[in-house]
Parts: C-alpha cells; sequence; structure tokens
C-alpha cells in the first residue's frame, strides 16, 4: 500500500503531467510540482515548519 507522503507525490506529479504534457523542460516541471504537493502535505500534517524555515534562511552565511 502507498504511503501519503508518496500518494500526494503521484498526485502532484500526475496534476502537473497532465496540464502539461510536453518535453524535458516539461518534466522538470512536473518534479516542482511534485515537490510542491509534497511539500504542502508536510504543511499541512504539521511537519514542516514554515518559521523555522525561514529563521535558516535569513541567517547570515558564517552562522549556518
Amino acid at each position: 500500500m502507498m504511503s501519503r507522503p508518496q500518494f500526494v507525490i503521484l498526485l502532484g506529479f500526475a496534476f502537473t503531467a497532465v496540464w502539461i504534457a510536453g518535453d524535458f523542460s516539461d518534466a522538470v516541471l512536473c518534479m516542482i510540482g511534485a515537490a510542491v504537493f509534497y511539500a504542502a502535505d508536510a504543511y499541512l500534517r504539521g511537519e514542516l515548519d514554515l518559521e523555522e524555515v525561514n529563521q535558516r534562511l535569513s541567517q547570515p552565511r558564517g552562522r549556518r
């Protein structure tokens, strides 16, 4: 059986593939679409803390 994150990735990929249908650059867009759907699902499940991501990205480069 497929896990929820796997299903969401598949759904995002299929949605983007049907929306575009084309060549290599379109395949890259499908991967981006799958990543966006996965991130949205992780956020909705509470596994992705956007405040923590924002803090990490806003730190000066030497402090990472």
